[in-house]
């Protein structure tokens, strides 16, 4: 067994696209700028928004936080969105989820301009995304490929078995694996919640991406020896052992099922540093108009 340290991977990422910032703010008189609203006090979005910003410091981005309160109208958001638009020195615009339920996501999602959705969520990255066309693709999805990229595994050929089929991740990643390309070139299976015979299908996966949002929903008795292990899954529980409050666990069963894989990302340190450079990568994308022009 051997770990898809997310640290390593995204650190060697991260000079890249320093270097990358660097050359941008020379050329241009300006840093890429990433601007993010955050709707609420979630603690767990509290975390994501927060080590998004300090990561665009670290790699010589300019980000901006905006905040609301629960009370905020979708009128209001909607508004800052379109100002938000027509802002020609933001490069990347995202808006945490979730949102209040009184706030349709879908409607916000769609407001943001896809020259600028570096979450790679509107309906036009995706379509353009679907149809291998260059796009910006979810952050997560792509920060599998980079993570893969990085340790040189290759792909081709193997049966890829996705647990969970979010418009986010699951589906997506399965439409990745599938692509002509490296990472790719996969025989992909997508399952799901519903899906009858899932441990029989999950044994067959040379790739196992775990993407349902359940504390180790894949044990052991559902890997075969020598899978690759994908963990996208987060899931908090509070803890008096820990320093924070709370502790992180997997989609996945780390103890059980990692003496049998080949490889296997851990949480926290895996999937959640490499999304991160996925947004990164979009952003500096953006702001060199290398997808959109």
């Amino acid at each position: 067994m051997q770990l898809l340290d997310g640290k390593f991977a995204s650190e060697k990422i991260k000079q890249e696209i320093a270097a990358q910032a660097a050359e941008f703010l020379q050329q241009s008189g300006r840093k890429p700028h990433l601007i993010a609203i955050l709707v609420g006090n979630d603690g767990g979005s509290e975390t994501y928004v927060a080590s998004k910003m300090k990561n665009c410091e670290k790699v010589g981005f300019r980000s901006s936080l905006i905040r609301y309160n629960d009370e905020v109208t979708e009128a209001e958001l909607l508004q800052k969105i379109a100002e938000i638009n027509q802002d020609p020195e933001a490069d990347g615009l995202i808006v945490q989820l979730p949102l209040p339920k009184h706030i349709d996501p879908e409607k916000i999602t769609e407001a943001i301009d896809y020259r600028k959705d570096v979450d790679g969520f509107h309906p036009v990255n995706l379509g353009r995304m679907i149809r291998n066309l260059p796009c910006f693709i979810p952050a997560t999805p792509y920060g599998i490929l980079l993570m893969l990229q990085a340790y040189q595994i290759d792909t081709t050929g193997k049966h890829c078995v996705v647990v969970g089929r979010s418009n986010i991740v699951g589906s997506p990643m399965s439409i990745l694996m599938a692509r002509n390309a490296n990472p790719g070139n996969c025989t992909v299976t997508l399952t799901h919640s519903k899906t009858h015979n899932l441990k029989e299908l999950v044994l067959q996966g040379d790739i196992i991406v775990a993407a349902i949002g359940k504390k180790n929903f894949v044990t052991a008795d559902m890997v075969k020896p020598g899978a690759i292990i994908i963990d996208v899954g987060i899931n908090r529980e509070n803890s008096a052992t820990t320093k924070s409050g709370y502790k992180l666990y997997g989609d996945v069963d780390f103890e059980q099922v990692a003496p049998k894989s080949s490889w296997i990302t851990p949480v926290p340190g895996g999937v959640g540093l490499m999304t991160i450079v996925g947004l990164l990568k979009n952003t500096l994308a953006s702001a060199k108009k290398e997808i959109y022009s």
